[in-house]
């Protein structure tokens, strides 16, 4: 199971000369024209993730140059990219199908070989081609802790160009100790909200502006729109930089947005961070097709980051977060007058609806605690100005941390089972 082991990602250049340079960029671009032949042949027949491979590796295999496992590998990227749609077109709702643009393509343990002598083996769609890892000088750089680790082994690993360089993500995977096991899902929670005004706000309060962010995707959607209908070869070529430039804007917004959220947990020393869960989330935000992305990205991005730093990431139920009072628990559609507005009705408390919603979610994990047999329940959420309990006890911060009247959570009844 995932949660039995720890995951880690060691970004590392590649020196290349003209030949592999060659090689490589030409696997990239078979691996995404594989990745787009199984989506369209799968988008319309298959309605599970399991069929995609089955379904689509025979005519992946005749119309690229990929070797078999790769072949096998893009099904598998297929299938995670339609994962959301295959969901909501079972709720009978409407999905853009997934376009490969980004130039990478996916290694693992049948695909490559790392070598004790910091070189590394890559399949292509020739022969293999074998890459000095270009490590910093000494040995202690972040990358030899798992190269040089017996604990460590090699996982699922990403191959990408940027900026005429390649770099290599190198994945590892270890088994959790016991104490890892039995404690990592107790101590101090923030949660996290995301949307499209704010991309993420935490329940300490703290603000990652989204407007921007939404701005530049509505506006590429309706770029992309019209060169789709145009159809020519030219508006292909266009589309293809224009995703491309894209691409590279959301991750970088997205690397700092992971890095913001990693900040604020260290800062008020959290163990978990709390996301609601991302299934159908296009539809609670009213984002676009780029947001359900982005926001699938960050959670990511969080997670691996975070665990470098002993932090847990986890999702919980969305329901009710966003129309619930994070003070008295009190539910109604009328509480969230606005988008950005949260009134409660009953208790009459005030606040941004995103700060209110992430309030509910690290609650909501925080509660989860009570009702599992693994874990003690001592769990407790992170606010700006102090830590609230299930029960509502609330232990302020020492000098410092500036009080907010909505913190402090107003006696409230006994919370109840989710």
């Amino acid at each position: 199971m995932a949660d039995e082991y720890v995951y880690r990602t060691a970004i590392t250049r590649l020196s290349v000369d003209d030949e592999q340079r060659e090689r490589l960029e030409e696997t990239i671009t078979e691996w995404k024209r594989g990745c787009q032949i199984a989506t369209n042949l799968a988008w319309e027949r298959c309605s599970a993730k399991s069929d995609v491979q089955s379904f689509a590796y025979d005519a992946v295999r005749e119309q690229t140059e990929l070797g078999s496992q790769h072949t096998i590998l893009a099904t598998h990227q297929s299938a995670e990219a339609i994962t959301g749609c295959v969901e909501r077109r079972s709720d009978g709702k409407q999905a853009s199908k997934p376009t490969f643009t980004a130039p990478t393509v996916r290694y693992d343990s049948r695909t490559m070989t790392l070598f004790e002598d910091d070189t590394v083996s890559l399949a292509t769609t020739e022969d293999r081609v074998r890459c000095q890892l270009a490590l910093p000088e000494g040995e202690d750089g972040y990358q030899q802790q798992f190269l040089d680790s017996g604990e460590w082994s090699v996982t699922e690993s990403t191959l990408t160009t940027r900026d005429g360089g390649f770099f290599l993500h190198l994945g590892f995977k270890r088994h959790k100790t016991d104490t890892e096991r039995e404690t990592a899902e107790d101590g101090t929670v923030l949660g996290v909200d995301l949307g499209v005004e704010n991309l993420a706000v935490t329940s300490t309060a703290h603000f990652i502006n989204g407007r921007e962010l939404t701005h530049r995707l509505r506006e590429f959607e309706r770029v992309r729109a019209g060169l789709q209908r145009t159809g020519t070869r030219s508006a292909h070529r266009t589309l293809a930089t224009a995703s491309g430039r894209q691409l590279r804007y959301v991750r970088d917004v997205v690397h700092q947005a992971s890095d913001s959220i990693i900040t604020e947990a260290r800062r008020y020393d959290c163990d978990v961070i709390a996301f609601e869960n991302l299934t159908n989330i296009r539809d609670r935000t009213s984002g676009s097709w780029g947001h359900t992305w982005a926001f699938r990205r960050l959670y990511e991005q969080t997670r691996y980051k975070a665990e470098a730093t002993g932090i847990t990431v986890k999702q919980v139920g969305p329901a009710y977060t966003s129309t619930r009072c994070s003070e008295c628990r009190f539910t109604a559609e009328g509480n969230r007058p606005s988008r950005s507005e949260f009134h409660c009705l009953e208790c009459g408390s005030e606040s941004n609806a995103d700060y209110n919603a992430a309030k509910n979610i690290g609650l909501r994990y925080v509660r989860r605690g009570r009702q599992s047999s693994r874990r003690t329940g001592d769990s407790q959420l992170a606010l700006k100005s102090g830590t609230v309990t299930p029960n509502g006890g609330f232990t302020s911060y020492p000098d410092g941390f500036e009080a907010e009247f909505t913190d402090k959570p107003r006696a409230r009844p006994a919370a109840t089972s989710e």
